[in-house]
């Protein structure tokens, strides 16, 4: 039997990235999984309508992508220590222990924790070669012992699992369109992007710009404010504070690009959604998402180079043949589904 951890997706009010991914995951598993939630009361992991502690055998797996530590799940560390089956995880990335001033203080004083426990699981996978680096460099530094070998796993494109577009390039009539999906917050670096549309808008340049986002409550509320204050003298700005699956998949329909100025990231979803439309996507010249941005389909910009940025994305907002040239590029690529995914984890839980 495979359990599939869903405490904190069950109990969720927003559509994150960690929650898409969760939640499209476990669609794709199908019947080959049991949700299950921690009960820090029972200190185990409960199932079903009435929510009973759950009997694991040891041949059973228990599998999660969730982030957990002590303060959250009391007792969890012993049950991972001592485990009543065998143990799986999908890990994303290793953000509050390398750039600790952009994240909420919470997370940089309970993340180490989470990453020492996962090197003892029997099975790991993380979602890029570049997490998997930072994962093992920090067991290292740590000197933990790692329990199984490491493997990267690909994340699906297909976030509202919709059929691939498969279309000619084209370019959506009207005033081009620039999204910008992401949590509101520092490490996501929207005012940074605010600022290049101010200059590009300057510069006579013509056209709308859509952020959507949850608003980080430690860290966003600064930035909501800069939006709001642009969005109440900018009409070409608008910002969604919260959009389902189907509002982000209109979105995407429209937009003509994508701007992706993050910091840093695990995978980068916004990345690949973006080239599952057939949307060309302006991103960070990072590592972790040249994974995915060097395949085509992408221009990378420099981190917070504002120059390199309006150049960028001058280009893909107002010419025409690049903007084609790139569509073609990304609805060209072979791209990684969920059920691709659930298929790796499935074999190997087996």
């Amino acid at each position: 039997m495979i359990y599939y951890d869903i405490t904190k997706m069950g109990a969720a009010k927003h559509r994150s990235g960690l929650m898409r991914l969760s939640s499209r995951l476990l669609q794709e598993m199908g019947a080959a999984v049991v949700p299950v939630s921690w009960d820090g009361r029972r200190r185990t992991f409960v199932g079903g309508t009435r929510r009973e502690p759950v009997k694991f055998i040891a041949a059973d797996w228990l599998f999660t992508v969730e982030m957990f530590c002590e303060a959250e799940r009391p007792g969890i560390s012993a049950f991972v220590q001592s485990p009543p089956c065998r143990l799986a995880a999908m890990f994303h990335d290793a953000i509050p222990v390398r750039f600790p001033h952009i994240t909420w203080p919470q997370s940089v004083q309970r993340h180490p924790e989470y990453m020492k426990l996962l090197a003892g699981f029997e099975r790991t996978w993380a979602i890029s070669a570049d997490t998997r680096r930072d994962f093992i460099g920090f067991w290292r530094w740590q000197e933990v012992a790692i329990r199984a070998q490491v493997e990267v796993i690909g994340l699906g494109a297909d976030f509202d699992g919709g059929s691939r577009v498969q279309r000619e390039p084209l370019i959506v009539p009207g005033r081009p369109l620039l999204l910008c999906v992401g949590i509101v917050e520092p490490r996501k670096n929207q005012s940074f992007l605010l600022g290049v549309a101010e200059a590009l808008w300057r510069d006579g340049v013509d056209f709308e710009l859509h952020v959507v986002g949850r608003i980080n409550p430690h860290f966003g509320k600064p930035i909501a404010a800069k939006m709001k204050s642009l969005q109440k003298r900018e009409k070409r700005f608008q910002f969604h504070a919260a959009a389902g699956d189907r509002a982000l998949a209109s979105l995407y329909a429209q937009a003509r690009a994508v701007a992706f100025p993050t910091i840093a990231e695990g995978c980068g979803l916004p990345l690949l959604e973006a080239l599952w439309r057939g949307v060309p996507c302006v991103a960070s010249d990072l590592p972790v998402l040249r994974e995915n941005a060097d395949g085509g389909g992408c221009l990378v910009a420099t981190v917070n180079d504002s120059a390199d940025w309006q150049d960028k994305l001058r280009r893909v907002l107002t010419d025409a043949a690049k903007n084609r040239r790139l569509q073609r590029e990304a609805m060209a690529r072979p791209l990684p589904r969920w059920s691709d995914a659930a298929q790796v984890v499935r074999q190997a839980l087996r």
